[in-house]
């Protein structure tokens, strides 16, 4: 029995998989917003913005982000074997703006404390996510980081941060990023 097409095949664009390419094709599955933390050996806070978080297992409890390994916030985090990821709400451009610049200090003058699993919690996220570095495996420029989790904490009951389209939000305007995803050069 042969399969009959119902219409015509929908015409698309097929093209190489380049940097920019993939960052636009990318771009068009919306995503979450985080910021993951982490105290380094030398007691100072780090952190970074990251877009691709995930729930790996439930039995264990695992996590997985992934962040550039040529970037100097996730070594310092690798480093002290713990973190938090935390979990942005739809009004939090600032935490993400701020967390997602190479430059600047990101600590500085944010109302932040120290969790009892030694990770910094930020202020008005979602959801706080504690984890110990499991595994991490190299994959291209990044690193894949699986956590396992310590504890997870509920804080505000808000709309999420979406990523869409290089801006935030989906189902309007779009608003606009400062520096389209060019952060993501240095995320991490």
């Amino acid at each position: 029995m042969t399969a009959e097409p119902l219409s015509a095949p929908e015409a698309c664009e097929e093209t190489e998989p380049t940097p920019l390419r993939m960052r636009h094709t990318m771009g068009t599955f919306a995503s979450g917003v985080t910021v993951v933390t982490g105290i380094g050996r030398d007691g100072d806070p780090a952190g970074f913005a990251c877009q691709s978080f995930a729930s790996v297992s439930l039995e264990p409890a695992l996590v997985l982000f992934c962040a550039d390994h040529r970037g100097r916030t996730w070594p310092r985090i690798r480093e002290s074997g713990r973190f938090a990821v935390n979990i942005l709400a739809e009004e939090q451009s600032d935490l993400c703006g701020r967390f997602g610049s190479a430059g600047g200090r990101k600590f500085e003058g944010l109302d932040w404390q120290v969790s009892r699993w030694g990770t910094p919690s930020l202020p008005g996220v979602l959801t706080r996510v504690h984890a110990d570095v499991h595994d991490v495996r190299g994959a291209g420029d990044h690193d894949v980081v699986v956590g396992r989790v310590l504890a997870l904490e509920t804080v505000t009951d808000q709309r999420p941060m979406l990523f869409f389209r290089g801006g935030f939000g989906v189902g309007g305007p779009v608003a606009a990023v400062p520096d389209p995803w060019g952060w993501g050069d240095h995320w991490g």
